[in-house]
């Protein structure tokens, strides 16, 4: 059921975006217990003057230019430390593949209620 968004820099290779998204649904599915086939991303490149907008640094995280955004949104039933293990995960995943720098991956999870998703039909499939 996530739904995930990744903003990538600009200039990327094909490669560098599949194997963002590869590692981010294998940290779900090894973190979250997502099933392998429930994947719905959407991923899209931003040049640094109009999309990737970002300070040089915040809470002593140096970023470059590489810095990667990932937003979920999940169903509110994950404790805390399965949250904690899927940050870590995910940055396991990306530093080993596509070879990111793990102060370059900026993760932000939005909750919601399990109702508040239709995956066609018009239907509340968890309601």
């Amino acid at each position: 059921m996530p739904l995930v968004r990744i903003a990538v820099p600009n200039g990327k290779t094909p490669e560098f975006r599949k194997a963002v998204s590869e590692g981010v649904q294998s940290a779900l599915v090894e973190t979250f217990n997502v099933l392998k086939d429930d994947l719905f991303q959407v991923v899209t490149e931003h040049g640094p003057q109009a999309g990737i907008v970002h300070a040089p640094s915040y809470l002593g995280i140096e970023y470059s230019n590489d810095l990667t955004i990932i937003q979920l949104t999940v169903s509110d039933t994950r404790t805390v430390e399965q949250k904690k293990a899927l940050f870590k995960r995910i940055a396991d995943k990306l530093s080993a593949s596509p070879g990111l720098r793990r102060d370059d991956i900026f993760i932000n999870l939005v909750e919601v209620k399990k109702e508040n998703w239709s995956f066609g039909g018009g239907e509340a499939q968890y309601a």
